[in-house]
């Protein structure tokens, strides 16, 4: 799938403010219209919303969202009371490839609503709250993707990547060096793998609330070890 992310420089506030403005769909007006935290905003601050998708593949112009978690927090709360999951049924068959990772049958489906039915209460969970997730090239592209295909126009907002964070420490820079140096295999940034850094516990994967709700904690996390409650959110944000 193509990895594109928007300018590094973007006003993601104005740039908000601009689609509100320019926006056909009304779901996409309201989103909008809810406004995004300014780039200087502390961490301590920010309203996040942990979100995870699964999938039925991994190409966001052709495979679909097949399950839905999230769940709001902030540094010092998960909000699990308000954590919210949704089974949505894709317009194509089930792949036993994809069945065989995230678990979920065409029995689970079969009365499931489409995407479409959904997606003002996904937005609504999002709206005027800051999306993380554990691998961007996911959760962005694919509701993007979702939206043209049910309402014939994307969606834009920024994302902190829990993902990216830990390669920034232990792929780039020199960490990386390092690690080349003394023939050392790169050291895994998956969710889980980067859950037994902090000393998280272990939960099962694959399943979109359960790792909505470990993303959260990771961020917390990589928070309390590698920045402060004061460093504002354009140092996370991408």
């Amino acid at each position: 799938m193509p990895r594109t992310d928007p300018p590094e420089n973007i006003d993601w506030s104005s740039h908000f403010q601009a689609l509100a403005l320019t926006s056909i769909e009304p779901q996409l007006q309201l989103f909008y219209q809810q406004g995004c935290i300014a780039s200087d905003t502390p961490l301590a601050e920010v309203p996040f919303v942990a979100v995870d998708f699964e999938t039925t593949g991994l190409d966001a112009e052709h495979d679909e969202i097949i399950s839905i978690g999230l769940v709001p927090f902030d540094l010092s709360r998960i909000r699990i009371r308000e954590a919210r999951h949704w089974l949505p049924k894709p317009r194509q068959k089930l792949a036993s490839e994809s069945v065989v990772i995230h678990g979920i049958t065409h029995s689970d489906i079969n009365d499931a609503p489409d995407l479409e039915e959904v997606l003002g209460s996904v937005l609504e969970a999002i709206a005027g709250r800051i999306p993380v997730v554990h691998y961007r090239y996911i959760e962005r592209p694919f509701l993007d993707a979702a939206l043209k295909r049910r309402v014939n126009e994307g969606i834009q907002f920024p994302v902190v990547d829990t993902m990216e964070l830990e390669a920034r420490m232990h792929r780039q820079g020199f960490a990386r060096k390092l690690s080349r140096f003394l023939g050392r295999k790169p050291v895994s940034i998956r969710l889980s793998d980067s859950r037994v850094r902090y000393s998280l516990p272990r939960y099962s994967q694959h399943h979109a609330l359960t790792d909505a709700i470990a993303t959260a904690e990771l961020l917390q996390a990589q928070i309390r070890y590698h920045y402060s409650e004061d460093s504002p959110i354009s140092e996370l944000w991408c």
